[in-house]
């Protein structure tokens, strides 16, 4: 139910985002698709992560994003958790955002986590 939901905002807002890209066109995509479960710090604390058995990665933690490539990034993003050997929580996006919107997500992540 909760996927549906946030499936039928992201459709909803995607065209919106087009004209953006980069980090701060992954930020906005970022508040759609992933703050339930990440928080909207990206501290891991969503609104869903009280009622999952896997708690949420925090994507503020520089250490522990630092030792994930951009390309499992974008892989995680794109086909789930399963793909990285991650938790199966962890939802495929590939249905809802294209290539270049999960770039613009690798970016704000990065932003997110290792900038000053």
């Amino acid at each position: 139910m909760i996927r549906f939901y946030l499936m039928a905002i992201g459709l909803s807002v995607m065209p919106l985002l087009a004209w953006a890209g980069g980090a701060d066109r992954g930020e906005e995509l970022y508040r759609v698709f992933c703050t339930q479960c990440h928080g909207i710090s990206g501290d891991g604390n969503g609104i869903n992560a009280a009622h999952i058995n896997v708690q949420p990665r925090s994507h503020v933690e520089r250490e522990g994003m630092a030792s994930r490539s951009d390309e499992d990034l974008f892989r995680v993003i794109k086909e789930g958790g399963p793909a990285v050997n991650a938790s199966v929580l962890m939802p495929a996006w590939k249905g809802n955002l294209d290539d270049s919107g999960i770039h613009d997500l690798v970016a704000y992540l990065r932003a997110l986590c290792c900038e000053e």
